[in-house]
């Protein structure tokens, strides 16, 4: 069932479109991916699907709800996202829920929960400003949360924690799109893989790739081969651009991706190639396009 709908929404600063005419809805009960480039529209599409900027034309239409101010059926975090350092875990979130217009005893109630599901319970006393950044994070996505709200808007949510605070933001964003609908931006490709059910690919305030990630593997999929070399072999990739069944090749170093037309054939003729040359190689497999690949791919066109 549909819970949001975007119709040619743009939003203009001066003469430039940061966002340019995009269409797209969101299923209710699934976790979608916003996905793009540095610069891309992201942050912008989401502070107005949030209700923090006005967009310039174009409607945001959410399911059942005549109100013009949609904030009470959304939660919002912001990449970076700010806090009174003075105030305790707890005294944050029961400000938080005062602010969403749940009473005291709803807001001290409500916030005890949430501070036991992000395991901050041992730390609600204690002041914001000696958190660690995940500690952060988590308490954000508890604010976040306070008022129960129908979609869950993440921006960037692990883009500046370390590998721990990485996952234990992921495996809580795993539990909270059980019971509400979430999208979120990230520039981590395999944490979208991971966890999303949708995904979005906007380039230059277009999106240019949207479906439910399997849908859009299957279509996008193609076989690649996988070749690592024990020194630069350059010349050689750069050769073998130009062979029939050859249709890309991408070079990184010593290691390059190959998209054939015919893995059968083109995976023989390339490793007799490689034999009589007498390259060394280090590696040498068969794989599917992934998210990445498919990423790369649609932001450079």
């Amino acid at each position: 069932m549909e819970l949001l709908k975007a119709s040619d929404l743009v939003k203009s600063f001066g003469s430039k479109n940061a966002v340019n005419g995009i269409n797209f809805d969101i299923e209710e009960g699934r976790c979608v991916a916003l996905l793009g480039p540095n610069g891309a529209g992201k942050t912008t599409t989401l502070k107005m699907l949030s209700g923090l900027l006005e967009p310039t034309s174009g409607s945001i239409d959410f399911k059942g709800e005549k109100a013009k101010d949609l904030r009470q059926f959304i939660g919002y975090l912001p990449q970076y996202p700010t806090f009174f350092n003075w105030m305790s875990g707890k005294e944050f979130l029961v400000f938080a829920g005062q602010l969403a217009k749940l009473n005291r005893k709803e807001a001290e109630k409500r916030s005890e929960e949430l501070l036991e599901r992000v395991g901050l319970t041992n730390a609600k006393k204690r002041k914001i400003g000696g958190y660690s950044g995940g500690m952060k994070q988590r308490l954000g996505l508890a604010q976040a949360l306070i008022h129960r709200p129908k979609l869950l808007i993440l921006d960037e949510p692990v883009s500046a924690l370390d590998p721990l605070g990485r996952r234990e933001v992921l495996d809580m964003m795993r539990e909270i799109k059980e019971e509400t609908t979430i999208l979120f931006s990230t520039h981590v490709l395999h944490d979208a893989e991971e966890i999303s059910d949708d995904i979005l690919i906007i380039n230059a305030g277009k999106i240019v790739i949207s479906g439910s990630l399997g849908n859009v593997m299957e279509e996008y999929r193609q076989p690649i081969l996988q070749i690592e070399f024990e020194s630069l072999a350059t010349d050689w990739l750069k050769s073998i651009a130009s062979y029939s069944f050859v249709s890309e090749v991408n070079i990184q170093g010593n290691k390059a991706s190959i998209v054939l037309k015919d893995m059968v054939y083109g995976k023989q003729a390339l490793l007799r190639d490689i034999a009589d040359r007498k390259l060394p190689i280090r590696k040498f497999e068969i794989s599917q396009t992934t998210l990445e690949d498919l990423f790369m791919k649609v932001v450079k066109a």
